[in-house]
């Protein structure tokens, strides 16, 4: 059984994500990246949510424009061009299961903070299509900004191709980590 008192998003990132999400956050636990505009991108989830539910995306992509970005990059067929590559091109393959065992440590490690522990029914499960191909770029882009640079090679492409979706803030009243309200559009934004 979970425990109840685990760790959870203060009220404060708690607000922002429901208002990034339209719905309350389920499972998190804080947040793994933030936006220059200081708001949370990312949070880290638990392995089974309140209830009970298995849950194998441990780090879930909560900025809109990010996460809309990532849309426009799967409708123009980038998933498929990576799939192709992942098993075309040399150290690519070993490079993205490394990425996969990196995701499954992390899970576990939030399952022993918050005593959920192992979660049986979605071990070897990762996120993304991880290890065999690419199937949901905002748990690649959610993954490499959580963990870093240089972890998953397609999270990190993809955050390439997304490029600075924070110029326009994602709600209003962001602002830089300089304090300098960022508005309006740009183009390229998506």
């Amino acid at each position: 059984m979970p425990d109840e008192t685990a760790p959870e998003l203060g009220a404060e990132d708690a607000a922002t994500v429901e208002a990034q999400l339209g719905r309350p956050s389920r499972g998190a636990v804080g947040v793994a990246h933030r936006c220059p505009c200081g708001r949370p991108t990312v949070v880290a989830t638990r392995p089974r949510l309140p209830g009970g539910t298995p849950f194998p995306t441990t780090y879930y992509l909560t900025c809109p424009r990010a996460a809309s970005a990532c849309s426009t990059l799967e409708s123009n067929g980038v998933m498929a061009a990576m799939t192709t590559r992942l098993h075309a091109e040399p150290g690519l393959a070993p490079a993205y299961a490394a990425a996969h065992d990196a995701y499954l440590a992390d899970r576990r490690a939030i399952g022993e903070q918050t005593g959920d522990g192992d979660v049986g029914e979605i071990a070897g499960v990762s996120a993304g299509g991880m290890p065999d191909r690419v199937k949901c770029l905002h748990a690649l882009l959610a993954h490499a900004l959580a963990a870093g640079p240089g972890v998953n090679p397609l999270g990190d492409e993809t955050l390439a191709l997304v490029g600075e979706w924070w110029h326009r803030p994602c709600l209003p009243g962001a602002t830089d980590q300089q304090g300098e309200g960022q508005q309006g559009e740009s183009e390229g934004d998506a």
